[in-house]
């Protein structure tokens, strides 16, 4: 099972930040490389924990398709899933939000600046997966490994530009 875990400084609040993790704003930063589409089980606006989530897009003419169901959700903190595509690839990611207040000038130390100290986030990306068989095996070593950090390092940039309003 490959493990990765990717830290991404956003200098936004959590609030703003939080706005990017909910179904219709996902696809602006999260699969943008295969136009991806979520489509929740219930019709519901936001995630809650035992929803399925089917996240559809395109790789090159053929559509791509993977199920995922929320194992935990607290907006503002956390959102993580569990997931399988049609490939028997399996696993799991979450994003967590942290909190980091920023001093702000070079006298950070007096109360003054303590007021004037900028609301950043900090995400936590985990990315846990498993490729079917000793060839999947095998091609997550040599190959997959790295385009999924690759992957996850660009989707959490994306995210940073559109919390930063770059």
């Amino acid at each position: 099972m490959a493990r990765l875990e990717l830290l991404q400084h956003i200098a936004a609040p959590v609030n703003e930040v939080a706005a990017f993790f909910v179904p219709q704003r996902m696809p602006y930063w999260y699969g943008v490389e295969i136009q991806a589409r979520f489509e929740l089980s219930d019709g519901d606006a936001d995630f809650r924990a035992g929803q399925k989530v089917r996240i559809t897009g395109l790789v090159g003419q053929r559509e791509v398709s993977l199920t995922a169901v929320v194992t935990r959700y607290e907006f503002g903190c956390l959102l993580e899933w569990r997931f399988q595509d049609a490939a028997g690839v399996r696993g799991l990611q979450s994003w967590e939000l942290v909190p980091v207040l920023i001093p702000a000038g070079p006298s950070a130390g007096d109360a003054a600046s303590a007021d004037a100290a900028a609301a950043h986030t900090r995400v936590v990306m985990r990315d846990e997966y498993e490729m079917p068989g000793r060839v999947g095996h095998l091609l997550d070593r040599v190959f997959t490994r790295f385009a999924v950090a690759r992957r996850d390092r660009d989707a959490l940039g994306r995210l940073a530009r559109l919390a930063e309003r770059r």
